[in-house]
């Protein structure tokens, strides 16, 4: 098992998991080692998979606004998280390709190996729900076709995705490309950037 389809196994149990109480109040049971790649990587998708239903709930258009409030400060935060553990993940591949050698004609990725695998999380999500939109037994048969169809694309995507990263670390891995950890900066959420927060200090 290559460590795309790791990934993706982990992601899948999370959601299942997730799914058992289906409360975005419960609180992640994660099954491995504390500090692993494994364990950060359930983590992340429990983060996202929590945060997929605080998105349904937000858009009800008779949310009340204190509501509203509160579940827009929770996304804020989950974003945070989200983006902390993504760095991390990617701090285990540059620990891990460091004593690489990288060849003189190496190029550089547009996109880091764990945010890479932050979007085939995402697809994962999108992957679950869409399949039990074909499931229901509440739709027409032009609407199940519709959803049948997003699937097959969802699941094409998630093959050519899963394809394109385990490309990516081979070529990390051989010295064809060469990677970098970038922190994203999100100036908002520092009180000492955000002119909004430290205008009231």
């Amino acid at each position: 098992m290559n460590f795309t389809e790791r990934a993706y196994a982990i992601f899948i149990r999370s959601i299942a998991d997730y799914h058992i109480l289906d409360s975005i109040d419960s609180e992640p049971k994660n099954p491995y080692a504390d500090r692993s790649i494994e364990f950060y990587l359930y983590l992340k998708n429990w983060i996202d998979t929590v945060q997929w239903h605080l998105e349904d709930i937000i858009r009800d258009p008779h949310i009340n606004s204190e509501r509203a409030l509160e579940i827009k400060r929770r996304i804020d935060r989950f974003n945070q998280e989200r983006t902390d553990l993504v760095e991390m993940i990617d701090g285990f591949f540059y620990n891990w390709y460091k004593d690489t050698e990288t060849l003189k004609d190496a190029t550089f990725s547009t996109e880091s190996p764990a945010w890479a695998i932050d979007r085939l999380s995402i697809l994962a999500l999108k992957i679950f729900h869409m399949r039990k939109e074909t499931e229901r037994n509440d739709i027409d048969a032009n609407q199940r076709l519709l959803v049948e169809d997003k699937l097959e694309v969802l699941l094409t995507q998630k093959d050519d995705l899963s394809l394109a990263i385990e490309q990516l670390l081979a070529d990390i891995e051989s010295g064809k490309k060469y990677m970098k950890v970038y922190k994203q900066m999100k100036m908002y959420n520092d009180p000492s950037l955000n002119p909004i927060l430290y205008a009231r200090q």
